[in-house]
C-alpha cells in the first residue's frame, strides 16, 4: 500500500522545483491529485510524467493570490474525484537580488508577499471548509528555513516565510478540533532547476551555504516531498502546528 493511497490531494505551484516532485512521488504513493499552477506548459509536463508513471492528475491553471484561483482547485478536486483529503501549498518566490528592506521596491515586496503569504492564506481559506464538511484531512504548506533563521538582504522573503509559521499556527488553533491538521515544512538549500542554476553562477556563495550545512550536501526536491507526503499521510496523524526543518541540521546549528 502507498502511503497517500486513494487521497485526493490539491498541489499549488506543481508546474516546477519541490511541487513537481511532490507531484510525482504523491502519484506513486497512491494519491490522486489536481496539480495547479500559472505557467501551462511545464504544469501540462508534470501531469504528463504523472500519467505516464501510471497516476492520476488534473492540472489546473490558476492564480492562488486570488480568491478565484484557489477556489478553482478546490472545485477541480470535487468535480474530477467527488472529494478532497488534503493540499500542499508549494507555490512561492525568492528575490535574492531584492536588497535591503529599507531599500525595497513595493512592488517586489507585494510580489513575493503576495505568492508565498497571501496565496497560502487563501488556499487554507478554500480547503478548510471542504475538508471540515468530509470530517478533515491535512495541508502542508512549503516555508523555508529562512522563515526560521534571519539572513542578509532577503528581507521580503524572509518576512513572507515568517509569516507562514504564525498562519500554520493561526489555523491550527480554529480547525484542528475539525480533525483538520496543518502543518509547514521549511526546506533549506534544494537544488530545484532554479536553484542550481543560480548556485552555478556563484561559486563562492554555493561554497559558503555548504559549509553552513553540518549534512555536508544540499536537499534533493524528491527529499522534501518525502516529508511533506509523510505529513500528509495518516502515519503523521497527531502532528498539528508544526514548522519541521529538512535542511541538513543548518537550523539546529546557527538558532
Amino acid at each position: 500500500m502507498g502511503l497517500l493511497d486513494d487521497k485526493v490531494i490539491i498541489i499549488s505551484g506543481a508546474s516546477r522545483g519541490i511541487g513537481a516532485a511532490a507531484a510525482r512521488l504523491f502519484a506513486a504513493e497512491g494519491a490522486r491529485l489536481v496539480l495547479g499552477a500559472r505557467t501551462e506548459a511545464p504544469l501540462r509536463r508534470v501531469a504528463d510524467l504523472v500519467h505516464e508513471s501510471g497516476g492520476v492528475a488534473v492540472p489546473v491553471i490558476a492564480d492562488v493570490t486570488t480568491r478565484f484561483g484557489a477556489d478553482a482547485l478546490v472545485e477541480a478536486a470535487l468535480d474530477a474525484f467527488g472529494s478532497l483529503d488534503g493540499g500542499f501549498y508549494s507555490a512561492g518566490i525568492g528575490r535574492p537580488d531584492a536588497g535591503r528592506l529599507i531599500d525595497l521596491d513595493e512592488k517586489v515586496w507585494d510580489e513575493i508577499h503576495d505568492l508565498n503569504l497571501r496565496g497560502a492564506w487563501l488556499s487554507l481559506a478554500a480547503q478548510i471548509p471542504r475538508l471540515a464538511r468530509s470530517g478533515g484531512g491535512a495541508i502542508v504548506i512549503a516555508s523555508s528555513v529562512g522563515g526560521l533563521v534571519g539572513g542578509f538582504s532577503d528581507g521580503a522573503y524572509q518576512a513572507s516565510k515568517h509569516g507562514l509559521d504564525g498562519l500554520v499556527k493561526a489555523a491550527t488553533a480554529d480547525h484542528a478540533a475539525q480533525g483538520i491538521r496543518v502543518n509547514a515544512i521549511a526546506p533549506g538549500v534544494t537544488t530545484t532547476d532554479d536553484v542550481r542554476a543560480m548556485l552555478d553562477t556563484v561559486p563562492d556563495v554555493a561554497a559558503a551555504a555548504l559549509r553552513a550545512i553540518p549534512a555536508n550536501r544540499f536537499a534533493e526536491p524528491a527529499e522534501v516531498a518525502e516529508a511533506a507526503a509523510w505529513l500528509l499521510s495518516d502515519r503523521a496523524a497527531y502532528i498539528a502546528g508544526v514548522t519541521l526543518p529538512i535542511d541538513g541540521g543548518m537550523v539546529a546549528v546557527r538558532m
